[in-house]
């Protein structure tokens, strides 16, 4: 039986090594360690199963309900849950239908009125409810299978962000800590949760926040990466090794919510960035790509989660946040 390192997974099925861990977490998927293989490897019954789990998130079906469909053999429950999604997708799609109708009825009256000057008067009356009335919705129904090619596009369709925000952070002084490894983000992790709960950080400074990037970052051929965590401190306050203390500069970053495991959306925020906004672009530091050029995932709530021994869930949240300035 064929293997598959955890490398050559993330670059065939374009999902990162973190996110594979994750699934890991949450019983999605299962890896193995065999001799011979310094790292994680694959068998194709998982190979098969991280297909099922992509095609899932395509769907927009979320990463709990993919669980309780991947480990529920009762078919009974994946038809509850493709129908519950089924019709809050109707139901948005009902909602932007009677949007679209109504602002196409708005653009002829306004049109019709030959007035050089835009006049609104029309939103003061009962038109709006009148159009609103007589709005009769189709409803979508597509009788014939669409291919993985279809279903790819319409994904890429949702992949548009329309809730970026634009944040200022100011500057902090930061404990810092570094791992270099196998789950770099979960050894690094459990370094700063140890100093947060021996300083009793919570206590101290309860506004506390949490920043991580890669460092180094990914590549094809090093299977190894680095994730160092940030943690905002009092200036005053003493750090014991191995963890260091640092400054974060802060500055304009363009801000995006995602749960946790969704890593996949850094792709939709970056397209943000460069193609799809008009007033900011890249603010990015020239480190050749090896820290993430100044982006980073503030992981927030993290010191609470902590001080409240809260387990990891997708629960979670974090904020991607790249670092822009205004054009011109």
């Amino acid at each position: 039986m064929e293997l598959i390192t955890i490398s050559e997974v993330s670059k065939n099925f374009n999902v990162s090594t973190r996110t594979l861990r994750y699934y890991e977490e949450i019983g999605l998927l299962k890896s193995t360690k065999k001799e011979g293989y310094a790292y994680r490897v694959y068998e194709e019954k998982a190979i098969l199963r991280l297909q099922q789990i992509i095609i899932l998130r395509k769907l927009n079906i979320s990463l709990k309900e993919i669980s309780s469909i991947l480990n529920n053999e009762n078919i009974i429950n994946t038809i509850e849950i493709f129908k519950k999604n089924a019709n809050e997708l109707t139901d948005k799609i009902n909602s932007l239908l009677v949007i679209k109708e109504i602002l196409n009825n708005l653009i002829e009256k306004i049109e019709e009125s030959q007035n050089i000057q835009i006049n609104l008067d029309v939103l003061k009356d009962n038109s709006v409810l009148n159009m609103i009335d007589s709005l009769s919705l189709s409803n979508f129904i597509f009788k014939e299978e669409k291919s993985l090619e279809y279903l790819n596009k319409a994904a890429k369709t949702l992949e548009i962000l329309k809730d970026v925000r634009i944040i200022h952070l100011p500057s902090f002084t930061v404990a810092s800590s570094h791992y270099i490894g196998e789950n770099p983000e979960d050894n690094a992790g459990e370094q700063l949760k140890k100093f947060i709960k021996e300083s009793d950080l919570y206590s101290i400074k309860s506004d506390a926040r949490v920043f991580g990037f890669n460092n180094p970052c990914p590549t094809k051929n090093e299977v190894y990466y680095g994730y160092e965590f940030w943690v905002t401190i009092p200036e005053n306050m003493e750090v014991p090794k191995p963890l260091e203390k640092k400054h974060l500069n802060g500055g304009l970053y363009a801000a995006h919510m995602i749960s946790f495991g969704n890593f996949h959306e850094w792709e939709w925020l970056s397209n943000w960035v460069y193609k799809d906004n008009s007033k900011y672009e890249a603010n990015c530091l020239k480190d050749n790509g090896e820290k993430m050029g100044g982006l980073l995932e503030e992981h927030l709530n993290y010191v609470y989660y902590v001080n409240s021994k809260w387990p990891k869930s997708d629960e979670q949240q974090i904020d991607l946040l790249f670092p822009i300035k205004r054009k011109g």
